[in-house]
């Protein structure tokens, strides 16, 4: 039992102090840990600091640099607003600037038409003055009538006492034999008068057709003939040529396909011809060549591009062309179209003159002369710039410029008497108004001014050799001379075989035979002279 004692006492030496270790060794342990609590707090106290040293640290590097870029965007914005702000002001000057030539054009157009309407004022004025005049001198005139018949009616009671004392005669015999000496006498004096007043009739009335033309001619501004059918385009140098043509000519067919015009390229330096009929796709052609030239890129969707191109700023042209026109001449009311075909003529020529000025300056001419006689100036300016209206598409559609123009005008609903003015310009048919008339005189006098039309030398050289055969090829003509640039024929007869009389007539027979075989503008005199010389010598 003892020992049993002793052991368990041994045992729970043994066991408690175990236990002890064990508390010492928990106690060690806890104390290492709350040690190393302490130190791992500590240590991850300094790294936070450092941390958080370093977070700011980017924080205000971060900051700088947003700062930085702030400022940068900034200027960039404030450059930005600047540009866009004088690109503004680039956009508004050039707007005020068109917008200031707009309204100078429409100035200029209106002072025009002040212009107008003063001298229209100052031409009423003095008509005005001329007819008070007249009313004058047929007052008078009257009067003087009144006191002759005064004095005829007392001849008359005179004479009858007279002649019943000398001839014995009845009141109703005097009266009868008096009657018959009157008639004869007064017959007499008629035709007398007559045939004077016939006279200066015909005189007065050249004198005043010839001032009015002349006054109407010197009123008018004109240009001189240009080119017809061909353009010429420049080159820089000879190497071009092989450009425009391209590989295979490829470029050159584009532009031929996209224009409809030929282009010939020969050994002609430093020249490239454009050939064709129709004269805006002529212009169309040349002016896309020129550009092409000058920005170098020639290939053919550059060449569609630049056509298409300069078609619409051709259109544009065109009509602003057309505007000019009615707006030159003075009138109002024509329908688009006819203003688009207005435009077309100033690239069409005849006779190397160009049509849009020979309208613009037909109308002038007719306005001036029908102010002058009294006529509706309106109407003759209107018929005037539409007469040739059918050059204007005369290369695409069959027919005559006077048909197609007829044609136009009905189309777009003109006047009866302005399609009448149109068709008669030429004589095809009869002019039913003056101022059709006036029409066929303006657009004479434009064709027919000196520097109006131009004739090829070959043309020119075969019309002065038909001139001459023609003279030539009457009986009794002995020489035939074709003068004055084919506009007169001076024939000399054979005296012997052809008299005054026969004169007369072979001038006007000539005169005939040109009209019907020969194509010329304006007139040709026909001058025959008859020469007889007696000669003698004294021996």
């Amino acid at each position: 039992m003892a020992n049993y004692g002793s052991l368990l006492l041994a045992d729970m030496s043994v066991g408690l102090g175990v236990g002890l270790i064990v508390v010492a060794l928990v106690i060690g342990a806890a104390a290492a840990a709350l040690a190393t609590w302490f130190i791992l707090k500590k240590l991850s106290k300094k790294r936070s600091e450092q941390k958080l040293d370093e977070t700011e640290q980017k924080i205000a590097e971060m900051l700088q640099q947003t700062e930085t870029e702030i400022k940068q965007r900034k200027k960039e914005a404030i450059l930005e607003a600047k540009e866009q702000d004088l690109k503004r002001r680039n956009d508004f000057e050039q707007e005020m600037k068109e917008k200031r030539a707009e309204i100078k054009r429409t100035e200029d157009r209106l002072s025009r038409l002040e212009d107008q309407l003063e001298k229209r004022e100052s031409d009423i004025s003095r008509k005005e003055q001329s007819l008070e005049a007249q009313k004058n001198n047929w007052a008078k005139k009257n009067e003087e009538v009144q006191k002759v018949q005064e004095q005829l009616s007392r001849q008359h009671e005179l004479m009858l006492g007279a002649l019943e004392k000398v001839a014995q005669l009845t009141t109703e015999e005097a009266k009868k034999q008096l009657t018959e000496e009157i008639l004869d006498e007064t017959r007499r004096d008629l035709a007398v008068q007559v045939r004077n007043l016939e006279q200066q009739a015909k005189d007065e009335a050249d004198m005043n057709a010839k001032n009015i033309i002349t006054l109407a001619i010197q009123r008018c501004a004109a240009d001189n003939a240009s080119e017809s059918t061909v353009s010429v385009v420049p080159l820089p140098n000879d190497d071009m040529k092989a450009r425009i043509i391209g590989r295979e000519g490829r470029n050159i067919r584009a532009i031929e396909n996209a224009t409809g015009i030929e282009l010939i390229i020969d050994d002609t330096p430093e020249v490239v011809i454009l050939s064709g009929f129709d004269p805006v796709r002529r212009e169309v052609a040349r002016i896309t060549l020129e550009r092409l030239i000058q920005d170098g890129r020639i290939h053919p969707a550059r060449i569609e591009e630049t056509v298409e191109k300069v078609q619409k700023e051709l259109d544009q042209q065109i009509k602003a062309a057309g505007e000019n026109a009615m707006f030159e001449v003075g009138i109002f009311g024509l329908h688009p179209e006819i203003i688009k075909l207005l435009g077309r003529l100033k690239f069409r020529t005849s006779y190397g003159q160009n049509v849009y000025r020979h309208s613009i300056e037909v109308a002038q001419l007719a306005g001036l002369m029908a102010q002058e006689l009294g006529l509706d100036v309106n109407f003759a300016k209107r018929a005037g710039l539409l007469h040739d209206i059918g050059k204007a598409v005369d290369h695409e559609q069959e027919g005559t410029h006077i048909q197609l123009g007829a044609d136009i005008a009905k189309k777009y609903k003109e006047n009866a008497m302005i399609v009448n003015a149109i068709m008669a310009h030429h004589g095809d048919v009869e002019p039913k108004t003056m101022e059709a008339v006036l029409i066929q005189a303006a657009d004479a006098i434009s064709g027919a001014r000196p520097g109006a039309r131009r004739e090829t030398g070959a043309g020119y050289v075969k019309r002065l050799e038909k001139l001459e055969e023609i003279g030539a090829s009457f009986k009794g003509v002995d020489k035939c001379y074709a003068i004055q640039a084919g506009r007169e024929v001076r024939v000399i007869v054979k005296p012997d075989q052809v008299d005054d009389a026969q004169a007369l007539f072979l001038a006007k027979d000539i005169a005939k035979k040109i009209e019907s075989e020969l194509e010329y503008p304006g007139q040709i005199k026909v001058n025959v002279i008859r020469e007889f010389r007696s000669v003698e010598y004294a021996k």
